[in-house]
């Protein structure tokens, strides 16, 4: 019988049958949260087993802080003036103190706005862009925090995986870890990509503002915290309304998040951005920047060279330097035409000109040119007072002058044989409608429409030059050929090739050391050489194809005549030419044989400059250097050069041989160089068939050399000599290198004395001679003899038969 108490419940509980212990009755919450803890307990598992797998392989941050980012190798010439850089990445890294606050905010807002709050991974703003991206329908947004991108920039690829983007979480937990937040904004800033070359924040303030970064105001740091994100796309060199918008966005975010005000927005917004003039990194001495890439990664490796953002002050002169390229360009591009016209590069039919005209594009589209750029150009007509192209965008006319030297044409290679002049050719008869040639700028309209053309063509011919400070051995100008983007062959340094005559200065100056004099001598008359175990007949010749006979050294030299220079040798003697060429600095070897009078044996530009610079130096050498010092991202010096210079002739020698060779050019084979108007010495030089073409010469503070030939040895061409092929271009050199260079003269040592002589004899003149010149000698050699008085030749006369 039930219990009928007081409590509903208890009747109820009391009316059960028992079955044995009691059941707890679980709520439908109870059992939620057991199912919800055991999936947290599993989903922990998960995430650390998942954790666990992709943390095998992650690279170690440890080193994190001592991180340095690729860094720029700068390279700079003798003023301290930028020549050069060597890099992957283009990038200078500035402090974090260096960096405005108006940056900082901009990248924060755009990037990451909860970025001082979250531990490298941020679940809300996942969630924001899930939700954002779910709503569009469309990949709008991305979730990778600051940290995140530099984790992805630092260590891994740029692939789109969730392997990827797992690894990069991981990473950005771990670099919080490590690194305060300020610190990985500063490295975040000097490392990710801002587009056109430039990574890190400073180097992108440079390229588009021509500004360092603490000098960026608010609309520019706006514009560059919005480029990371599609640098090409927000160009404002390609996409300048896109750049615009995208800084707009940057500022709408900077309000949203508090950095600015809306009236600052709207005032910046309407501002507009200046932006730096987008240049090409202008090439300023690509051969002696190769000589040193190729130096500095033997000594330290090639990634130092590229990343280790190393400083390397060098010898080079930056005027020096801009006056040798044009010289040696313009020079080689003379000797070109005088070669003959090999025709246009390609034509055009009349239906692709059409397409060109209308369309504005190819040849002639408009591009930025100057006064005396060579560039291509089409023939659009020609009339008999000449022919009307269009190069950059420009119309422009050759007059028949502008192209009179392509009245000779080259047939083929042979520059001696297979050349063809037609001194009537008129203008039809050297250009075409549709020729694409090569054209010299001669004048161009203010307006920029119109200019007046000159016919040119891209020479085949090579060269080099070389100039050195004869004090210090520092170089200080460098052209190894042509065009680098043709040829990275160094001919100044690497190329070697006879010298013909420009070798004879080491001969005569090895005879004044062992007592001949300026005064001295020679007969200059045939001779044959008979080589007997070889059976070989030497019968060298002079340039003319003449004999002199009686010649002084002085004048034997001054006029390059090879039969007397050949007997001084033989006199001298080869081994003791040898001995002193080693001595001034000629490392190559030389044959040992008479053929070393005419230049047989090669050499190097580099060498003949330098052995020339002993004369220069009053006797002594100082080795050829280019780099000053090196130092590295700290500004620890790595390795400092002094000059090595050591004193390998006696000061009188080498007074007496300049004295000889500045007689080249007041009155021998160099006088074209009188035009420069200062005290200089030099030697020109030309091998058989006109193969080779040289000049060296100096300055008692500068000495520089030309060689104008062609790498595959062939001629020149007619009497393409090293007075008319390498000599204008050393002068052109010369010229701009005395326009920033003190005027110096040769000092006399004191064992150097002055006599009067006979030219004929070299002995005393007799008093009141009226022949008499005055010569120079070290002390000891001057003549003690008098010269006895030359019978004059006979004179004959007729006698009239008529007249008895």
């Amino acid at each position: 019988m039930p219990y009928e108490g007081k409590h509903e419940k208890e009747k109820i509980f009391l009316e059960v049958e028992y079955e044995g212990p009691s059941k707890p009755k679980w709520s439908w919450k109870i059992k939620l949260l057991i199912v919800f803890a055991a999936l947290l307990i599993l989903g922990a598992g998960g995430l650390g087993g998942i954790f666990w797998y992709f943390s095998k392989d992650l690279p170690s941050i440890e080193t994190l802080r001592e991180y340095q980012p690729s860094l720029v190798t700068k390279v700079y010439g003798e003023d301290r003036q930028l020549i050069g850089q060597f890099y992957i990445e283009r990038r200078v890294v500035v402090p974090f103190s260096r960096m405005p606050p108006d940056l900082l905010h901009a990248i924060i807002a755009v990037e990451d706005s909860r970025f001082y709050e979250h531990k490298g991974i941020d679940p809300l703003g996942i969630l924001r862009a899930l939700l954002t991206n779910i709503e569009t329908l469309r990949l709008r947004q991305g979730a990778s925090t600051i940290t995140q991108q530099l984790a992805r920039s630092l260590f891994l690829s740029s692939e789109k995986s969730l392997k990827r983007k797992i690894k990069e979480a991981l990473l950005a937990w771990k670099i919080e870890k490590v690194l305060t937040k300020d610190e990985i904004l500063e490295l975040y800033l000097n490392q990710i990509y801002f587009g056109h070359g430039a990574y890190g924040v400073q180097s992108a303030a440079r390229t588009y503002f021509g500004k360092n970064v603490d000098q960026l105001n608010l609309s520019e740091v706006a514009y560059l915290a919005g480029v990371p994100r599609a640098p090409t796309e927000y160009s404002p060199y390609i996409n300048p309304e896109r750049a615009k918008q995208r800084q707009g966005v940057v500022l709408r975010r900077m309000v949203e998040e508090g950095f600015i005000t809306e009236d600052q927005f709207r005032r910046v917004y309407r501002q507009d951005l200046y932006f730096q003039k987008l240049e090409k990194e202008e090439e300023i001495a690509p051969y002696f920047m190769e000589y040193l890439r190729q130096n500095l990664s033997a000594a330290y490796g090639e990634n130092m060279v590229y990343k280790g953002g190393l400083s390397v002050y060098t010898t080079l002169n930056l005027t020096l330097q801009k006056a040798a390229t044009p010289a040696l360009q313009e020079g080689l591009r003379e000797v070109d035409k005088r070669q003959g016209y090999r025709g246009p590069i390609a034509h055009k039919s009349p239906k692709e000109l059409a397409q060109d005209q209308e369309t504005g594009t190819g040849i002639m589209g408009m591009a930025a040119v100057k006064e005396g750029d060579v560039i291509d150009g089409v023939v659009t007509a020609v009339d008999e007072q000449g022919a009307t192209v269009v190069a950059a965008g420009r119309t422009g006319r050759i007059s028949p002058e502008g192209m009179a030297w392509a009245k000779k044409r080259l047939k083929g290679p042979d520059l001696l044989k297979d050349v063809e002049l037609n001194s009537n050719a008129k203008p039809s008869d050297i250009l075409h409608v549709g020729d694409v040639i090569r054209v010299k700028i001669r004048r161009l309209d203010p307006r920029g429409k119109t200019a007046v053309f000159s016919l040119d063509q891209g020479p085949v011919v090579e060269g080099a030059l070389i100039a050195l400070d004869p004090r210090t051995g520092a170089i200080k100008a460098m052209v190894g050929g042509y065009d680098f983007k043709r040829s990275e062959f160094n001919r100044a340094l690497s190329a070697r090739r006879q010298p013909g005559s420009a070798f004879k200065p080491i001969i005569y100056a090895t005879a004044i050391e062992r007592g001949f004099t300026p005064a001295t001598i020679m007969v200059d008359s045939p001779v044959v050489f008979v080589d007997e175990e070889q059976q070989k007949v030497w019968r060298p010749e002079n340039y003319e194809s003449k004999f002199f006979g009686p010649i002084s050294l002085r004048e034997a030299l001054a006029h390059s005549r090879n039969l007397a220079t050949v007997k001084l040798l033989d006199r001298v003697g080869i081994k003791n030419v040898v001995e002193f060429a080693k001595r001034v600095g000629i490392t190559s070897p030389l044959t040992p044989d008479l053929s070393m009078a005419l230049g047989s044996s090669s050499v190097s530009l580099i060498e003949l400059a330098s052995a020339f610079g002993v004369f220069a130096n009053e006797g002594v050498r100082v080795e050829p250097i280019a780099v000053l010092s090196v130092a590295d991202s700290s500004g620890r010096v790595l390795e400092e050069h002094e000059p090595v210079a050591n004193e390998v002739i006696a000061k009188e020698t080498a007074y007496v041989i300049t004295n000889m060779m500045e007689d080249v050019i007041q009155k021998g084979t160099g006088w074209r160089a009188k035009v420069l108007g200062r005290p200089l010495a030099g030697k020109t030089g030309t091998t058989n068939d006109f193969t080779d073409a040289w000049f060296v010469g100096f300055a008692p503070n500068l000495v520089a050399g030309v060689w104008v030939g062609f790498d595959d040895v062939r001629s020149l061409g007619d009497r393409e000599a090293g007075a008319s092929a390498a000599l204008p271009i050393w002068i052109g050199f010369m010229r701009a290198a005395f326009e920033v260079m003190p005027e110096m003269t040769f000092p006399i040592p004191e064992n150097v004395v002055f006599a009067n002589i006979d030219p004929q004899t070299g002995l005393l003149a007799p008093e009141g001679a009226e022949d008499a010149v005055i010569e120079i000698f070290v002390k000891g050699t001057e003549p003690t003899k008098l010269s006895h008085p030359q019978p004059k030749p006979a004179e004959f006369f007729r006698i009239d038969a008529s007249n008895g």
